[in-house]
């Protein structure tokens, strides 16, 4: 596969910037943000649309695109972070500045809808990111590690909803994905093809077990998963004590996992909930089920 793009690290002094590609954050949690990567000697700004409000967007979508253009073309600004996922980033995916990108690579850190810009970074510059956040000290503890160049070693959580999920067998190419609403909703309005990536997938739980079953049949029956060499499972949140008719979440994984005949991974402690780890997007990762561990190259260099 072609190689991907490795941003440079992250080092004390460097500037950064905090845009809202999506919904709005609340200004505690942007503060909050500020003062973590203060904490790390970075000199983090505020994109001048990042409190904006427009229902339930950070804003008009042109605003939002240009923050995050302006981000990319500052030669100054060394790494993105969205402010929160929520809804909307889907909306401006077609508005990225790609010759920008690909000048000056950086580093986007966010997760939940902003899945849609890693998924559009991917196909359109195929640069590496990071699948996380900033609010709680494990969590940021883990984003910084992978900005400073470190690899990862993610190991089955045993006591992990989706550690129950598993198919037998060793995998390895880029590790892509996301939200697994966010890269069902790409399919045919600009999902990078997936073939020869292990695909990694969260949710959190919204209507029901049908809202997954649906999701994951739709990536399958329009080919998107058709060449992925391994699924590594991450956070399930809402779904650990729900049951419908019988059928857990953990049925409806392996149903529809079980039948692409490829290594799965469950376990993997990322996603939505209270201070998950962060995932390296982009670059060769290993997945090894009798080992229990998705390895990941860095995300920076």
């Amino acid at each position: 596969m072609p190689t991907t793009l490795i941003p440079p690290r992250l080092s004390a002094g460097d500037r950064v910037r905090l845009v809202s590609p999506a919904s709005c954050p609340s200004e505690e949690l942007l503060a909050e943000s500020v003062r973590v990567l203060e904490s790390w000697g970075l000199v983090p700004e505020v994109g001048a649309h990042a409190l904006d409000r427009r229902g339930f967007l950070a804003g008009r979508d042109g605003d939002r695109a240009a923050d995050l253009n302006e981000a990319y073309r500052d030669p100054g600004v060394r790494a993105v972070f969205a402010t929160r996922g929520g809804a909307g980033a889907y909306r401006i995916v077609d508005l990225i500045d790609f010759d920008a990108v690909r000048a000056d690579p950086k580093p986007l850190v966010g997760f939940s809808d902003i899945t849609a810009l890693h998924l559009a970074l991917w196909r359109g510059c195929r640069i590496a990111g990071v699948h996380g956040f900033l609010s709680g000290e494990r969590s940021a503890a883990s984003t910084r590690a992978l900005l400073e160049g470190a690899g990862s070693v993610l190991r089955r959580d045993p006591a992990a909803l989706t550690a129950a999920v598993g198919v037998s067998g060793v995998a390895s190419g880029p590790v892509l994905g996301g939200h697994l609403g966010t890269v069902a909703g790409a399919v045919g309005a600009g999902l990078p093809p997936l073939d020869g990536a292990i695909l990694f997938l969260e949710a959190l739980r919204g209507t029901g077990l049908g809202q997954v079953d649906r999701q994951l049949t739709q990536l399958m029956r329009s080919g998107a998963l058709r060449g992925v060499r391994g699924v590594a499972l991450g956070r399930f949140p809402g779904f650990e004590d729900y049951e419908d008719r019988g059928w857990t979440v953990l049925d409806v994984l392996r149903d529809r996992l079980g039948a692409l005949s490829v290594p799965v991974l469950g376990g993997v402690d990322v996603g939505h909930g209270d201070s998950p780890l962060s995932l390296a997007l982009g670059p060769v990762g290993r997945l090894d089920t009798e080992a229990g561990t998705l390895t990941t190259e860095p995300a920076t260099r």
